[in-house]
């Protein structure tokens, strides 16, 4: 996760990317909103990363949530609530809206951990060569996980196999991925425990079909932690 919202650079790609997906903190949020209104660059960076994911909110099934969560955000808004208009309720749902798939993963997240604190979902960026390859996010029930490329990555005719690496563990394949799409990948049951704050994902360069090993045969070309939303 980005702790500075003055980076540039490659830092500033990143950054958009964690504010429309919804996983920075609320100081470092309230950070990244200032910048939109100061620089250009930026929010035509946030304005490209809402186009790239926006279209993969269609592919995340509506989850309502529990009434007594709306009782809770009334409750803490009763304090500064403003007379309503039309600004106000647009505000509104841009705030509680998904913007993308990973983006309504990570709202729907939010309500799973008002129910279960304990089982925290999981974002990881997997870097590659100094910028931003894949964004991955984990499902509270360590079940699944949505891995978005960042940016366009040339495979050469070979295959992208994800892994999980566990502290004192071998990767561990989760499967194919795609260079040009998000993929959402069923974690297998005796896996889901080691999908922890603790352990990382890896992106590889494999032959068509997968390491014919089990374990990496191509350069690890993105790789990054996970940690808690």
């Amino acid at each position: 996760m980005s702790d500075d919202p003055t980076i540039t650079g490659d830092g500033r790609q990143s950054l958009a990317a964690e504010y429309v997906l919804g996983v920075l903190d609320a100081g470092q949020r309230r950070a990244a909103e200032r910048r939109l209104t100061e620089d250009p660059a930026f929010a035509a960076e946030v304005a490209f990363w809402e186009e790239r994911l926006g279209g993969l909110a269609n592919e995340v099934t509506p989850v309502p949530p529990p009434e007594r969560l709306w009782g809770r955000i009334d409750a803490a808004l009763a304090p500064t609530r403003r007379p309503a208009n039309l600004w106000t309720s647009l505000w509104f749902w841009r705030w509680s809206a998904a913007a993308s798939a990973a983006l309504a993963a990570a709202s729907l997240a939010v309500v799973y951990v008002a129910v279960a604190p304990s089982r925290a979902p999981l974002v990881a960026t997997l870097d590659a060569s100094g910028r931003t390859g894949f964004l991955a996010t984990v499902e509270s029930g360590r079940r699944a996980i949505t891995i978005i490329p960042a940016s366009l990555t040339n495979v050469d005719q070979r295959a992208l196999e994800l892994w999980l690496i566990a502290p004192g563990d071998q990767p561990r394949s989760l499967g194919l991925i795609e260079a040009g799409r998000p993929v959402r990948i069923t974690v297998p049951a005796d896996l889901a425990g080691r999908v922890t704050a603790n352990a990382a994902l890896a992106v590889s360069l494999e032959p068509q079909g997968g390491s014919p090993t089990g374990a990496p045969t191509g350069p690890v070309i993105a790789s990054g932690a996970l940690t808690n939303l």
